[in-house]
């Protein structure tokens, strides 16, 4: 097997596994995501488990690519360098959470939710994509 063989190979077993995490906390669910967000109704606490477990599981991610010269299929390490906090990161944030809210998905849930057949879902997809490129066509050339 070939490099590239490789690449796809660990990004689809990555997919399948973080697909599978997402089903199994429940992260399909939109009414689970909405219920977390709604501190002043029927609060649902659950998800702060998941958050907080993907926050270990980056952590410790992290510290591992530190001690590692170079990633198993590449050359390097794509890690953002830019740590200024500027309006487009704040707007851009402020976007996710609203959608995330209103929607009660956010990318990788959305996706994965499309196994389901929610048609709603089909619908975030779609604007979520369209939304991406737009942003891709005409603002991301200005920084």
């Amino acid at each position: 097997m070939n490099r590239n063989t490789y690449r796809f190979s660990a990004a689809l077993l990555s997919g399948i596994v973080f697909g599978f995490g997402l089903s199994l906390s429940g992260m399909l669910n939109p009414v689970r995501v909405q219920g977390f967000l709604d501190v002043f109704g029927d609060w649902d606490p659950s998800l702060a488990f998941v958050l907080g477990g993907a926050v270990i599981v980056a952590f410790l991610g992290v510290q591992v690519m530190k001690r590692m010269p170079h990633p198993a299929f590449d050359d390097s390490f794509h890690v953002p360098t830019n740590r200024k906090i500027d309006s487009p990161l704040v707007i851009g944030s402020a976007l996710f959470g609203l959608g995330w809210g209103i929607g009660g998905f956010c990318p990788g849930p959305a996706v994965a939710s499309l196994s389901v057949g929610i048609p709603q879902t089909v619908l975030f997809v779609v604007a979520m994509l369209v939304g991406m490129t737009l942003y891709d066509r005409v603002w991301s050339g200005r920084t």
